[in-house]
């Protein structure tokens, strides 16, 4: 493990140096492990890791390849890692969720475009026909706030958002709220989002959208809390 740890902080290193940039070839493996000093099963190793971490990318025949490195490949592995948290961890992803989705709205005033405007409109629409639907509206949920997230530009937000809104996650919020015969509440949250959003008012869709991340999180502390075996 210690060679492999080696080998992939090497290489690391000279993607970070600029010697390896993104959608360049490494060289073959003997080269490799000959220009590092290592031995070839710790640089084969290292190479499925980053392989894994989305790094690189092994083409079978042609060789092995630095990615684009973009965020949303390299952040990839975040919604895998959300998925697997414990209960009362999941509570920190809400109050990171609280801090970041407010501010990614806040700015998606200022730069949606009216097709997008339009697409939450119709999503919209749809969350409402699928009230009593938790996996219908578990789809629309994340239809929404993706569409929102991504007109900021700002792709790192947007991964990282996504990787932090799991499946999962809204599953249980939802579930959660139809079961407590609220949803209509929350649809109600989204449709302020979107009137905000629709006016072009940042500090409106901030507000809007704290107000509904502080509410799937009470939701979700109250379906944590609830005793095993009430259906939730």
């Amino acid at each position: 493990m210690a060679l492999t740890d080696e080998a992939i902080t090497r290489i690391r290193t000279m993607i970070q140096s600029g010697e390896l940039p993104p959608g360049s070839r490494l060289p073959p493996e003997q080269q490799l492990a000959a220009q590092m000093g290592l031995s070839r099963s710790g640089v084969r190793e290292a190479v499925k890791v980053l392989e894994s971490a989305r790094v690189l990318d092994v083409r079978r025949g042609d060789g092995t390849y630095v990615t684009s490195l973009a965020p949303r490949l390299l952040l990839e592995g975040l919604g895998v890692a959300v998925e697997l948290l414990r209960d009362d961890t999941l509570l920190e992803v809400m109050e990171v969720r609280r801090m970041l989705e407010p501010v990614a709205t806040g700015m998606a005033a200022l730069r949606m475009s009216e097709d997008d405007l339009d697409e939450l409109a119709q999503i919209l629409e749809d969350m409402r026909g699928a009230a009593g639907d938790a996996e219908k509206l578990i789809g629309f949920d994340t239809a929404f706030h993706r569409t929102v997230v991504a007109a900021t530009g700002n792709e790192t937000l947007t991964s990282l958002l996504d990787g932090l809104s799991s499946r999962t996650l809204r599953a249980r919020v939802w579930r959660g709220l139809i079961e407590g015969n609220s949803a209509h509440k929350t649809i109600d949250e989204h449709h302020a989002i979107y009137l905000a959003l629709r006016s072009r008012d940042q500090l409106l869709a901030h507000a809007s959208a704290l107000l509904h991340v502080n509410t799937s999180e009470a939701w979700l502390r109250a379906v944590l809390s609830a005793p095993i075996g009430d259906g939730r």
